[in-house]
């Protein structure tokens, strides 16, 4: 369909490249982190992922928003990502669920998207040159250097705060048996959806929230979630989870959690050259000898090994470029995974994890 009415617009990146196209969603200027995510479909699920928080996200896919957007899929309350690129977007979806589509989706929540340009030229120039920042303009007339002063000297910074809840959040299960504490960095709600059809009693606390009031809470098990951002400059997280280890709690983190339990407990994270975004990774389960295909969105990654033998191991891996997937931990009743088992990339392939999860309460639970 030929698409008519729409404003040229451009994106221009740090390293000077400048890519035409044309505008959808909000009007503006905006400057972000750019990356790209290989998944064919859950654009839906994308834009509303606190984890892509500071960032200027590349579909690879090259037909985005054919189906619409509903009322029921989203993971968080709205959508924080800086900018959306894609090939082609569809004006007119169509879908038994469609509720509207992706352009009115883009303008509800203020963010500005860009199509029509080569999506597979920009994700190669990230894939040889690493993630850049760049900026997304629909505005004419545009000084360039002016622009790429901006855009070099732009730092995402640490966004957890940005995306967490400010007040615990209380949310009830049907035949509730246990009580979960879920600290929030930014988490998707299908992590929620999980524990509760697991029997999970679940309360979302903010990042910042104090050891003391996690104890006071009495929970059965901490959920630590994903977000977005550099996962060492979370300092208070961190702290947070060092004096939470010793408790014993059960633990299960993912993503974000993932890195910050490693942080915690004396590893080492690094920022990838162009990070995991999609739902096609490799991830092999060292224990099962299996290899499942998972749902991921990271840009940073814990060091293989600098995980302490004395307090865990590595228990996944990535099939591609064998980086740190997992660690089990010795010295708690913990485990994390950097992949997304709520995602159902396989669709249900990791949802095992959160059995395991249900597994280590029953059986390290404690008496309050």
């Amino acid at each position: 369909m030929e698409l008519t009415g729409y404003k040229n617009a451009y994106l221009i990146l740090a390293d000077g490249t400048v890519f035409e196209g044309k505008s959808f969603g909000a009007e503006g200027t905006v400057i972000g982190e750019t990356v790209f995510t290989t998944a064919m479909v859950g654009y839906q699920e994308t834009l509303t992922d606190p984890s892509y928080c500071g960032q200027l996200v590349t579909q690879t896919f090259p037909l985005i928003g054919n189906y619409g957007v509903n009322n029921e899929d989203h993971e968080s309350g709205g959508s924080v990502v800086s900018g959306y690129i894609v090939r082609e977007y569809c004006a007119e979806p169509s879908n038994f669920r469609c509720k509207g589509d992706i352009d009115g989706f883009l303008k509800k929540y203020g963010i500005i998207g860009l199509y029509d340009i080569d999506t597979r030229r920009l994700t190669r120039i990230i894939r040889e040159s690493g993630v850049m920042n760049g900026m997304i303009t629909n505005e004419s007339g545009f000084d360039k250097e002016q622009c790429l002063e901006k855009i070099r000297s732009y730092n995402v910074g640490n966004v957890v705060p940005k995306v967490s809840v400010k007040a615990p959040e209380e949310y009830k299960a049907e035949n509730a048996k246990y009580r979960v504490a879920l600290i929030d960095y930014g988490y998707k709600h299908n992590i929620r959806r999980e524990l509760l059809k697991r029997g999970c009693d679940v309360t979302v606390f903010p990042y910042d929230t104090s050891p003391g009031e996690i104890k006071a809470f009495r929970p059965d098990g901490i959920m630590l979630s994903n977000g977005p951002g550099d996962p060492a400059l979370n300092t208070i997280a961190i702290a947070t989870l060092r004096s939470l280890i010793v408790e014993k709690i059960p633990t299960f983190g993912i993503c974000l959690g993932h890195q910050l339990l490693a942080l915690a407990n004396g590893a080492t994270t690094t920022k990838m050259k162009y990070g995991h975004r999609g739902g096609n990774q490799p991830v092999t389960d060292l224990e099962l000898g299996r290899t499942f295909i998972t749902s991921q969105n990271h840009g940073y990654a814990v060091v293989v090994d600098s995980v302490p033998a004395e307090v865990g191991k590595v228990s996944h891996i990535n099939g591609n470029d064998k980086t740190c997937e997992g660690v089990r931990y010795t010295n708690a009743p913990a485990f994390t995974v950097q992949f997304h088992p709520e995602a159902c990339g396989g669709p249900h392939d990791t949802a095992y994890l959160f059995d395991e999860f249900i597994e280590l309460i029953e059986k390290e639970r404690r008496v309050w």
